[in-house]
């Protein structure tokens, strides 16, 4: 099956449709990635249906999910190559974005992906989540924030929360152990203003893999303490 069919149908499987201008954007994005891939350690997922299903339908899942049409700002911490965020961005492409990463050289390569596709409404930050989330400009300041692959969901709860607007959703894409996560982060969520709406479960098309989605809904204000300096949440993470 050639990329663009799999794309496509794959997309339909999780109930999306594409438009055909969106299917040559996420093939021109795949294209850009594994070609700056060959001298930038950007993923290790290289062959084409796996790195599809990997990174473009497991990025759809969050879609599946939640209804992007509905929100007026997206963070994306800790994005690496763009996933979800700039998948997502693809999807809707009159909601505003922001990706977050702490290493320059992705975010470059980002920068350089928005050109490439004529991107709008979408900004590519250098910057830890731990210093981003003290700053008054993006504190508390965001309908969702989405994250992928970046931390276990303790430290990800201390990251992410304090972006969200009170009322707004953090979407948290989490593997099989996320039920030994959550146990060990209730009391983080708890402090940090969230609490836990749903877990939503989507088998991955074209895999034997199954996907989870924790749906943390921002209740009240973040401590103005939280997020610590960088570093702390993970060699000190909320009890």
């Amino acid at each position: 099956m050639r990329d663009k069919e799999l794309i496509k149908e794959g997309a339909e499987k999780l109930g999306i449709l594409l438009t055909p201008k969106q299917i040559d954007q996420l093939k021109e994005y795949k294209d850009i990635l594994l070609q700056v891939n060959q001298t930038m350690n950007l993923t290790a997922i290289t062959e084409e249906q796996e790195f599809i299903v990997k990174h473009f339908l497991d990025s759809f899942t969050v879609a599946r999910v939640y209804d992007f049409k509905k929100v007026n700002s997206v963070l994306d911490i800790g994005t690496g190559a763009g996933f979800p965020g700039m998948v997502l961005k693809i999807l809707y492409p009159e909601v505003p974005f922001i990706l977050v990463d702490s290493l320059n050289k992705r975010i470059r390569f980002l920068k350089d992906v928005v050109e490439k596709l004529h991107l709008k409404n979408i900004e590519c930050i250098h910057a830890r989540a731990e210093e981003l989330g003290q700053n008054l400009q993006y504190r508390e300041s965001f309908d969702v924030v989405v994250s992928r692959a970046v931390a276990p969901l303790v430290v990800l709860s201390e990251y992410g929360l304090p972006f969200i607007k009170v009322n707004g959703m953090f979407l948290c894409l989490k593997g099989p152990k996320y039920k030994e996560e959550l146990r060990e982060s209730k009391g983080a969520i708890s402090k940090l203003g969230g609490k836990l709406e749903n877990i939503e479960k989507i088998e991955l098309p074209f895999s034997h893999m199954s996907h989870f989605i924790l749906k943390i809904q921002k209740i009240e204000p973040t401590p103005t303490k939280y997020p610590r300096k960088p570093g702390k949440p993970t060699k000190s993470p909320i009890k």
